[in-house]
């Protein structure tokens, strides 16, 4: 099972288990099982205020993330990715270091979630 340790500036860390594998499980629906407050208006992906940003820990390079359309159009709509990069992302299997926590599968590896707490 990964660790997620959720981190902001106005809220003390905090790390959790999560099921690696799960195709339901959202960073931002763990995040609300967890008590910890990160903001969302739409939990959908149509306004990106659950922005985060994601540190991939351990030695291995991170696992390849899939990213829905309206993620990509969000991201760059608020300036966190630009389309080349997008691009360059998708062609490699690589994740991106911005995501959207109500998008965010997370996979078997342990990550840190950082996100503003207000």
């Amino acid at each position: 099972m990964p660790l997620i340790t959720f981190s902001s500036p106005e809220y003390k860390d905090k790390t959790v288990y999560a099921v690696a594998g799960s195709f339901t499980e959202t960073v931002l629906k763990i995040a609300k099982t967890n008590k910890i407050p990160i903001a969302f208006d739409c939990g959908d992906g149509e306004c990106g205020s659950c922005l985060i940003k994601v540190k991939y820990l351990g030695d291995n390079a991170p696992l390849g993330v899939h990213m829905e359309e309206k993620e990509k159009r969000m991201l760059k709509e608020l300036g966190k990715v630009s389309k080349d990069r997008l691009e360059e992302l998708t062609t490699n299997d690589q994740p991106s270091e911005w995501r959207l926590a109500c998008q965010f599968i997370p996979r078997d590896e342990d990550i840190v979630v950082e996100f503003d707490g207000q």
